[in-house]
């Protein structure tokens, strides 16, 4: 089979596919990510003294919005009904750091790989204001 990008047309320009006529089906997407910090840091998020206050409560509610609204921030992303959108953050002390795992769920005629993704990516964004180092 050859591999071509979808999202590309026959002259190289950027396109949105045509999902019309495929069937709606389950679908399930887990991404991972990880947010590396001192373990002074991860010693802060543990004892919830950070000054901002729950980061951790905070990137959860930004990774399930994100992952809500992944047609507004990726280009070219369907809009779906998302079903289900989680987003753990687990501590780990051999990172030091936090490992961030998103599932999303769906039935529609496309996967939620991108809603995942953008999920941990935005759960796992270090502005100044979030994560004290």
């Amino acid at each position: 089979m050859a591999s071509r990008l979808t999202h590309l047309d026959d002259s190289g320009r950027a396109r949105m596919v045509d999902v019309g006529g495929k069937p709606d089906t389950e679908r399930l997407a887990i991404a991972k990510g990880e947010v590396v910090m001192k373990k002074a840091t991860l010693d802060l998020i543990r004892a919830g003294a950070i000054k901002k206050g729950d980061v951790l409560t905070v990137a959860q509610i930004a990774g399930i919005a994100a992952a809500k609204r992944t047609s507004d921030l990726i280009p070219l992303c369907h809009p779906l009904p998302i079903t289900h959108a989680e987003v753990t953050l687990t501590l780990d002390n051999a990172l030091p750091g936090v490992v961030i795992t998103a599932s999303v769920k769906t039935t529609g005629k496309t996967g939620v790989e991108m809603e995942a993704l953008t999920a941990v990516s935005v759960a796992s964004a270090r502005p100044a204001s979030r994560w004290k180092r």
